[in-house]
C-alpha cells in the first residue's frame, strides 16, 4: 500500500516536479539534519549538567544556544595532527566512511504527512523505497567499517583495541536488531517504512505494545549500534583513552562526533517510525489516509496544516528517545566486555528467536480465525492488538527474568567466583603434576 496509491484523486507527480521537489527535500532533511545534530550536543550537555546538578554552557548566546557554532568553528581553525606513524590514506578516509552511512539512511524515513501542492501530492520522505527498512539496515551497518578502520590506521594500541570492540559490539547486537524487525513484518506484510505507519493506523494501536518485545530488543540493540553508555565499550575513556579516535583532532574528531549523534537521530526516528506509529496522531487522520473508523477504502484529503501537524508529532517522537538516550549515559554505569557479549549471545539472540515464531504463530493463529485489525473487543479495544499485547507482555516478562544479574549475567560477585574456581582447577592440576613427577614409575629402582 504505497502513498501513491492512497492519496487517489489527486494528480500524479511529473518528472519535472518530482526531481524539484526531491531536490528540495534532500537540501531541507541534511540541512535540519546537520543542525539538530549540532543543537543535540547542546541538549546534551544540558541534560547532563541538570542531571549533575550544574548549569552547562551559558555563556556564547542566550542560554548558551551559540555554543555548537562556537565549538564547530574552534574545530574548524583547530590544527589537523596525523600520527608519524598512521596510514595517512585510511587514516583521512575514516571518519568519512563513518558519517557517510549516518546523513543516508535518514533518506527513507518519512517524516510528516504527504504535502498537497500546486494540484499534486508531494511525500514526506526523500526516498520511499520498496526495500526501505533492508537499505537502512545495510547502509547502518557499514559505519562499522570506518570505525575499525580509524583503530587499525591510528597505529596505535588504544584506538585499535577500540575499533576491535566496536566491531564484535555491533555484529553482536544487529542480529537481534534485525530479527526484533521481523515481528513487525509480519503484521506489515511489507518492508516499507510508509507502509509500517499506515498499518498502525489501521490497527488503531501502536506497536510499542503489541510487539513490547520486539520494541525492547530494538531499543537495547540501538544502544550498542550507537555506542552509547552502557554500551560504549569502543571509545570507554576510563580504559581506553577515547577509543578509536585517540589520536583523531580537529574536523577529523568532529565527524565521528556528528556521525555518533547522526546515528542516534536516526535511530530514534526509527523507533518513533516502527513502535510509536511515525508522523501518526491517533484518531484524527484516518480519512485522509484512505481509512474511515469502519475500516472502508475512502479518498484522501491532504492539508497543510494535517503535514506541519504530523510533522511535529513526529519531532517530539524522535526528541523523546533522544533524550532517553541521553537519561540512559548518566544512569547507568558501563558493561563489562564480558557482560555486553553475554546479553549479546546467551540472552538477546535466543530470545529474539523464540519470540520471533511464536509472534509467528500468533499471527497465523489470529488470521487462520478471519480476526481483522478492525474488529474490537467489547466495542473497546481492538481484538488483534490486545491478543498480540497479551502475549508480547508474558514473553518481556521472561525476558526481564532472564536478564537479572543473578540469572543469567554474572555480576561482580559471580566474576570472583569464576576467578576462584579457575584459580582451584590450576591449584588440583597442579598438585595432580606435581604428584606424577615425585611417584615413582612401577618397575623403575
Amino acid at each position: 500500500m504505497q502513498a501513491g496509491h492512497i492519496l487517489a484523486g489527486l494528480a500524479p507527480m511529473s518528472d519535472m516536479a518530482f526531481a524539484v521537489s526531491s531536490i528540495i527535500k534532500v537540501l531541507l532533511v541534511f540541512v535540519v539534519v546537520l543542525v539538530t545534530v549540532a543543537m543535540l550536543t547542546l541538549m546534551e550537555r544540558k541534560v547532563s549538567a541538570w542531571m549533575q546538578d550544574r548549569l552547562g554552557p551559558n555563556r556564547v548566546g542566550p542560554g548558551g544556544l551559540g555554543q555548537p557554532v562556537a565549538d564547530g568553528l574552534k574545530n574548524i581553525l583547530k590544527e589537523e595532527t596525523n600520527p608519524a606513524e598512521a596510514n595517512g590514506v585510511f587514516f583521512t578516509l575514516a571518519p568519512m566512511l563513518s558519517i557517510i552511512p549516518a546523513m543516508i539512511t535518514f533518506a527513507v524515513i518519512p517524516f510528516a504527512a504527504p504535502l498537497p501542492i500546486f494540484g499534486t501530492v508531494v511525500p514526506m520522505v526523500i526516498a520511499d523505497l520498496p526495500v526501505g527498512v533492508l537499505f537502512l539496515m545495510a547502509f547502518s551497518s557499514l559505519g562499522v567499517y570506518g570505525i575499525v578502520m580509524a583503530g587499525w590506521a591510528s597505529s596505535n594500541k588504544y584506538a585499535l583495541l577500540g575499533g576491535l570492540r566496536a566491531g564484535a559490539q555491533m555484529i553482536s547486537y544487529e542480529i537481534a536488531l534485525g530479527l526484533s524487525l521481523m515481528s513487525v513484518f509480519f503484521l506489515v506484510g511489507n518492508v516499507t517504512l510508509t507502509e509500517v505507519i499506515y498499518t498502525q493506523q489501521r490497527m488503531n494501536m501502536w506497536f510499542a505494545l503489541p510487539l513490547s518485545v520486539s520494541f525492547f530488543f530494538f531499543w537495547i540493540s540501538s544502544f550498542a549500534e550507537t555506542n552509547r553508555l552502557p554500551f560504549d565499550l569502543p571509545e570507554a575513556e576510563s580504559e581506553l583513552v577515547t577509543g578509536y579516535h585517540t589520536e583523531y583532532s580537529a574536523m577529523k574528531f568532529s565527524m565521528f562526533f556528528i556521525s555518533e549523534y547522526s546515528h542516534v537521530l536516526t535511530v530514534s526516528a526509527l523507533m518513533a517510525t516502527l513502535f510509536l506509529g511515525g508522523w501518526d496522531v491517533p484518531g484524527s487522520f484516518d480519512d485522509m489516509l484512505g481509512y474511515n473508523a469502519a475500516g472502508q477504502w475512502v479518498g484522501a484529503t491532504p492539508h497543510w496544516s494535517i503535514t506541519l501537524l504530523t510533522f511535529g508529532a513526529f519531532a517530539l517522537k524522535t526528541f523523546l528517545f533522544i533524550l532517553i538516550f541521553m537519561l540512559v549515559r548518566w544512569t547507568v554505569p558501563r558493561f563489562r566486555y564480558d557482560q555486553v557479549m553475554d546479553l549479546g549471545w546467551k540472552i538477546m539472540l535466543p530470545a529474539a528467536l523464540v519470540a520471533v515464531v511464536i509472534t509467528a504463530a500468533t499471527v497465523l493463529g489470529l488470521d487462520s480465525y478471519g480476526v481483522r485489525f478492525e474488529d474490537k473487543f467489547l466495542g473497546i479495544f481492538p481484538t488483534y492488538a490486545l491478543v498480540l499485547t497479551v502475549v508480547n507482555g508474558i514473553m518481556l516478562a521472561a525476558v526481564l527474568w532472564l536478564m537479572d544479574r543473578g540469572h543469567t549475567l554474572g555480576g561482580t560477585g559471580a566474576m570472583e567466583d569464576k576467578r576462584i574456581h579457575a584459580r582451584e582447577v590450576a591449584r588440583r592440576r597442579s598438585e595432580q603434576m606435581r604428584v606424577r613427577l615425585t611417584t615413582p614409575r612401577a618397575g623403575a629402582r
